[in-house]
């Protein structure tokens, strides 16, 4: 019975920690968006929270960010080194975390979008913080009903 209790929680959690690595990502593309050459990256939400759950448990999760434009690419050039290992410390892989696509041409090869990285990092924010509501008024009916209020 407690399984059950906390298994919104336990979900709301992952999905907490897959949101602060996305910002992470999102304001890392934003400090380098005038460095020479630098290829923006964003977090596949939708196949970070699906690698985070495991698809089998009958999740259905939501379409990915609209403001995202991900490419799958794991590397910029076939001589680099692909990325291993988990970045985002759940049991996912980095996988989910791509190159962005460029939506305008730069003369460095600089792929960042400061227009688009500041609304990714707006709406990623706000959903982070929906999601720490959302644990908190959980957490708060789980002690009351243990209080039995």
């Amino acid at each position: 019975m407690f399984a059950n209790l906390t298994s919104g929680l336990d979900f709301q959690s992952k999905a907490l920690v897959l949101r602060a690595e996305r910002q992470r990502v999102i304001a890392s593309n934003i400090a380098n968006a005038d460095t020479p050459g630098f290829v923006g990256r964003d977090l596949n939400f939708k196949d970070a929270m699906s690698n985070a759950v495991g698809t089998s448990k009958g999740v259905r999760l939501s379409t990915p960010d609209a403001n995202s434009t991900v490419n799958s690419r794991s590397t910029t050039h076939p001589q680099h080194i692909a990325l291993a290992g988990s970045t985002f410390g759940l049991s996912g892989s980095s996988s989910s975390l791509a190159y962005t696509t460029q939506s305008q041409p730069s003369l460095d090869g600089n792929s960042v979008d400061l227009d688009r990285e500041r609304a990714n990092f707006v709406d990623n924010s706000v959903r982070y913080e929906a999601t720490l509501r959302f644990i908190n008024g959980q957490s708060k009916t789980i002690l009351s009903a243990i209080q039995g209020q």
